[in-house]
């Protein structure tokens, strides 16, 4: 009862905290010149670190989008690095501004947490990574397995239910960090590690010898991931959710970083209101939307070159492919 008390108490406290720092969260973002960006302690393809320190990734790439349309530049963007554990009060306590971090949208997760889920910038699933040694085809296989996951995460969860549900048992071996819970795995304290299929890709290629890990078939759950605000500051939240569309849209309409600029004197209507006008009801100028595609690219450009073919994951579109392909991706119009 006293640890009950003691969480209704620390939750009464940051959501106090989350109202007064997100009173105006666009003018602070204007006043101090960057956008402080929640990210991850460094997973390839979505927010990882190269070694002169720049950060580049699918979910950096939001925060890129964001600064593009606020401050008119994706470089005014500063990082913070964020554990599964600690992503949520950095945010709730005014720490970072945003979070852009493989982070799953759930129910509680947007109801109690005083969060805003801004949209869905990758579509996944958990899955499952063993060794090829262990000669298993399906994690069905595993009963009795010791499994690596990394601790704060819907991961935990998923497992209980898909473990119940199959009538198998499996010991948890928890790690804070997705470093630690990759280094777990190839140091055989685990059998398989199961955390969202992109993640087990981007861990992957951190393996001494990748080609000696397989990912099972298995999706267990849903996983849709995307950029969070706090509650209670509208415009800052339309800021961030339409940044992300705007990527999308341009993909739609075929604008990419490159034809930016000369699409900008198109004939066409739709194009026409994402390259120069709508600002004003974001509290932004009309070069907004031109300044994500044109500095960061659409949708399909960020895909390509974090986490797609042209990348060390070699992920396809899957879900993440237009809607007009076959995809889940789907932007409101910009009008």
């Amino acid at each position: 009862m006293k640890k009950l008390t003691s969480t209704l108490l620390l939750t009464s406290i940051l959501a106090v905290a989350a109202n007064t720092a997100s009173a105006d969260t666009l003018s602070s973002v204007k006043s101090k010149g960057f956008v402080q960006c929640g990210v991850s302690t460094g997973l390839p393809g979505f927010s990882n670190a190269d070694a002169s320190g720049n950060w580049k990734g699918l979910d950096v790439d939001v925060c890129r989008a964001v600064a593009a349309a606020a401050l008119g530049d994706a470089g005014k963007v500063k990082y913070t690095p964020l554990t599964a554990k600690e992503r949520f009060t950095a945010l709730q306590s005014g720490e970072i501004d945003m979070l852009s971090r493989n982070t799953t949208w759930t129910l509680t997760r947007d109801g109690s947490l005083g969060l805003n889920f801004a949209g869905v910038n990758y579509y996944d699933g958990q899955g499952f990574m063993v060794t090829k040694g262990l000669g298993v085809k399906s994690a069905l296989e595993l009963d009795g397995a010791a499994v690596c996951i990394q601790a704060g995460t819907t991961t935990e969860l998923n497992l209980a239910d898909y473990f119940r549900e199959n009538g198998m048992k499996y010991k948890s071996v928890t790690y804070d960090t997705s470093d630690a819970t990759i280094k777990g795995f190839e140091a055989g304290r685990c059998d398989m590690l199961s955390s969202d299929q992109s993640q087990l890709y981007a861990l992957r290629i951190k393996l001494k010898n990748p080609g000696a890990a397989i990912v099972l078939p298995e999706v267990i759950s849903k996983e849709p991931l995307g950029p969070v605000v706090r509650q209670g500051d509208d415009k800052w939240f339309n800021i961030v959710k339409w940044s992300l569309m705007a990527m999308v849209n341009a993909e739609e309409l075929g604008v990419t970083s490159k034809n930016a600029s000369s699409m900008k004197s198109t004939k066409n209507p739709s194009i026409g209101r994402l390259m120069g006008g709508q600002g004003e009801k974001l509290g932004l100028g009309d070069g907004w939307a031109y300044n994500i595609v044109s500095q960061v690219g659409n949708y399909g450009e960020s895909f390509e070159r974090n986490v797609g073919m042209s990348s060390p994951l070699k992920i396809s579109r899957g879900l993440n492919a237009l809607w007009s392909k076959g995809g889940l991706q789907y932007a409101p119009p910009i009008r």
